[in-house]
């Protein structure tokens, strides 16, 4: 038996070179199927377990094998494993005492990147609570949405947002929702103060019947997501989808060894549940930052020998574009997880800063299927395998850009899109890739869903992403379709945006959408508008609305004026020829204008001006 194992396993090492010619992929295939199958298997374990095993309790367990490890960097200071489940015990109890929680109450925090949002988070977790994870740039109209969105009844902001909340605070009393600031006084009636009750609560540990009901379907949190709505919409985070987005840093070999750097917002998915939950699933230590500092970062990474980070396209360019210096090479990094990066960036960036493993991937908060680019391919977001496939079936569909809507054969079934051809990624709904939808609001949710996709009766989940497999079964985001771009890592909702230039008084409609501009990852906004008849347009007042009513990020920075919005035949705005013409004043007669943060009104978009924007010199 001996001998015949030796022949096989000589064999084997012989074909090895010819195998590797005939599939170049084949040991990171292997290796990343084999991690996926072990991931699955201990995701079914959890599924099964009595009582139920949470994130929290992965994150208890740690705390007693290693008290004393670091967990937290954060502006100088350390906290310690025990550090923060203490804190967290802390948090509990006195939001117990003060707000009367319970298991499934749901409370929405609106925090800033600091420690306090992860104690908090994990107390609301030890209570049972589902936290809703506010974007700390919302205000106004959005903010309220919010709670109506997931029912809280509680909301817990940080001191320095303490503006945003004194806005809308006659509405939130009027719902008769609690208002927490984390800070030690507060003038203002209606405002209630956490801080002092959080440092005079007991930091003893809480009883596991406080959560006894919880299980892999039960609600984790709410994690806000732009889309067709035009306002921010509750994505459903269950248990489940906590622990499988936990498992993508154990997917891209990251150990308990390592150091990660979050510097992405905790409000999104990646920098909350890849990296910090991530973080807590492999028992190891988190470097946290308020904001992304790229003249900063590798002295950041230095400093506390990081070795795996975070990146979005954006942040990746900014490192690209800061100055040249001879310790660019002089870091532990080995490990970058990210998404939206563009592949003349990803190869300058690997080209300065050394031999990184950048682990591209693709996903959507909500969304049920993903992929991961665990080779070192530039420019792809994931590999199609059949292992993956047969956990998460998924297809791309033909799809009618003008038209926006799948593209039907004679017998109402989607067509699937050949090799090579750019195509809508739908996942099938299934027991074990599940689409939960959005709280509070059953016709997004519904709008998401894709019925008869290739026989009569399924049901698929539409991304709205146009994605394109390669004869080598690398897989290639190409676009997002529908009324939502992205820029500076966020999404921006068209309609959102159009309601709030509707506003103002001079403009009747408004048709937004997403343009390219040379040197930027995304799309930055613009808006083709009509005006009302016998107005001219008011460049102080659009600007004053847009400012006052929409984060940085989503408002239009250009603005076409056209006599009239083109339509389809179902009346739905045409965008994909003005997305096209984009705004060069020199190939479009319609007036243009330039959103001028200095001036801090709109003025006409000049030749110049879009000189100026097309070399960088004005930063968009």
């Amino acid at each position: 038996m001996y001998t015949w194992f030796t022949v096989f396993a000589g064999l084997a090492l012989l074909s090895l070179p010819f195998l590797k010619t005939l599939f170049p992929y084949i040991g990171e295939d292997s290796a990343y199927i084999l991690r996926s199958i072990k991931l699955s298997i201990r995701l079914q374990k959890y599924k099964k377990r009595k009582p139920f095993y949470s994130i929290v309790d992965c994150f208890l367990d740690a705390a007693k094998a290693h008290p004393h490890k670091t967990f937290l960097h954060f502006e100088g200071r350390e906290y310690s494993y025990s550090e923060v489940d203490k804190q967290s015990n802390k948090v509990a109890r006195a939001l117990q005492a003060e707000a009367r929680l319970k298991e499934g109450d749901p409370v929405a925090l609106f925090l800033a990147n600091e420690p306090s949002f992860v104690w908090i988070w994990l107390g609301l977790a030890k209570l049972g609570c589902p936290a809703a994870l506010l974007n700390y740039n919302i205000r106004s109209k959005s903010l309220l949405h919010c709670f109506s969105c997931c029912g809280a009844k509680v909301i817990i902001a940080s001191a320095e947002l303490q503006d945003a909340v004194e806005e809308v605070l006659p509405m939130l009393r009027e719902q008769g929702i609690s208002v927490y600031l984390l800070s030690e006084a507060c003038g203002i009636q209606g405002i209630n103060t956490l801080s002092e009750k959080i440092s005079q609560a007991s930091d003893e540990p809480l009883s596991l019947d406080l959560r006894a009901n919880i299980n892999i379907r039960s609600t984790a949190l709410y994690i806000y997501t732009s889309g067709t709505t035009g306002l921010p919409k509750a994505a459903v985070i269950t248990h489940e989808r906590v622990w499988a987005a936990s498992f993508i840093q154990a997917a891209c070999g990251v150990t308990s060894e390592d150091i990660f750097y979050i510097n992405l917002p905790l409000y999104h998915s990646a920098g909350f549940l890849i990296g910090m939950v991530g973080a807590i699933e492999r028992g190891m230590t988190i470097f946290l930052r308020r904001k992304f500092s790229a003249s900063q970062f590798w002295d950041d990474c230095r400093k506390y020998n990081v070795t795996v980070m975070q990146y979005i396209g954006e942040t990746m360019r900014y490192l690209c574009n800061s100055p040249q210096k001879d310790s660019d090479k002089n870091h532990r990094v080995r490990i970058a997880i990210g998404n939206g990066v563009r592949t003349d960036i990803w190869s300058e960036f690997l080209k300065r800063f050394g031999d990184i493993k950048v682990r591209e991937l693709y996903a959507a908060t909500e969304g049920n299927i993903g992929f991961l680019n665990y080779t070192s391919k530039v420019g792809a977001v994931g590999r199609v395998n059949f292992v993956h496939r047969f956990f998460f079936p998924y297809t791309l569909i033909k799809f009618d850009v003008e038209k926006e809507e799948p593209v039907r054969n004679s017998e109402g079934l989607c067509i699937e899109a050949a090799r090579g051809e750019t195509g809508l990624l739908v996942g099938r709904v299934t027991q074990r890739s599940p689409f939960v939808g959005y709280a509070g609001n059953q016709q997004q949710t519904e709008k998401k869903r894709l019925r008869d996709v290739l026989k009569k009766g399924d049901l698929y989940f539409n991304t709205g992403d146009l994605l394109r497999f390669d004869h080598e079964n690398f897989v290639y985001f190409q676009d997002r379709v529908g009324d939502t771009f992205r820029w500076k890592g966020e999404n921006v909702a068209t309609s959102e945006v159009a309601d709030i230039l509707t506003m103002a008084h001079c403009i009747l409609e408004a048709n937004v959408y997403g343009v390219k501009v040379e040197g930027h990852e995304g799309r930055v906004g613009m808006a083709a508008v009509i005006l009302r008849e016998g107005e001219d347009f008011d460049c102080l007042d659009t600007y004053k609305k847009v400012v006052n009513y929409l984060p940085a990020y989503a408002r239009p920075r250009f603005i076409r004026i056209q006599p009239c919005l083109e339509m389809t035949g179902t009346f739905k705005m045409k965008k994909v020829r003005l997305v096209e013409e984009g705004f060069n004043p020199a190939h479009i007669k319609d007036p243009l204008y330039f959103l001028d943060p200095e001036k801090k009104m709109y003025v006409p978009l000049t030749e110049e001006i879009h000189r100026a924007v097309a070399c960088r010199e004005i930063k968009l």
